[in-house]
């Protein structure tokens, strides 16, 4: 196994984690697919979203796989009016990170960053460790003290 920026970061903090690799589907990047072959609930996989508000600038949401994030809450979430997601087109340029392979950690710059309040109800949730093919496995208090996220109410009801 390749060894990740995102486990090297987690590893010279000492903050546990495991990983787990997949196998990548180019025609099937969902966390529906990765929790499949992980065997674990799709909502235990969370997702990677880079969203840009009106005035705020780029933020990174983190809300289950299975999951659409609620625009006007992510807005809420950076007190803006609006927020959009980032052209896919742009994401390697933002974070350093490629489509189904984008982690909260270890971005190029640091970004406000928020979680789904789901991820409170998991001992372990699903995350990106960088590239597509694996996941870094991990307790939601250590990643949202690791990136200094907030926890916040993000998906659509």
């Amino acid at each position: 196994m390749i060894k990740t920026n995102v486990m090297r970061l987690l590893e010279s903090r000492g903050i546990p984690f495991r990983t787990q690799d997949y196998e990548v589907d180019e025609n099937d990047l969902s966390g529906e697919h990765v929790a499949k072959q992980l065997g674990i609930p799709a909502e235990q996989v969370f997702k990677t979203l880079v969203l840009k508000g009106e005035n705020q600038g780029y933020f990174v949401c983190c809300i289950p796989s299975d999951f659409e994030v609620d625009l006007k809450k992510a807005a809420r979430a950076v007190n803006d009016k609006k927020a959009e997601m980032i052209h896919l087109k742009d994401l390697q340029r933002i974070t350093g990170y490629i489509r189904g392979g984008c982690s909260p950690i270890g971005m190029k710059k640091e970004f406000p960053t928020f979680i789904d309040e789901t991820a409170m109800l998991f001992e372990e949730i699903c995350v990106s460790a960088g590239v597509r093919g694996t996941m870094i496995i991990i307790a939601p208090e250590d990643l949202i003290n690791y990136v200094n996220a907030q926890v916040y109410d993000l998906v659509k009801s």
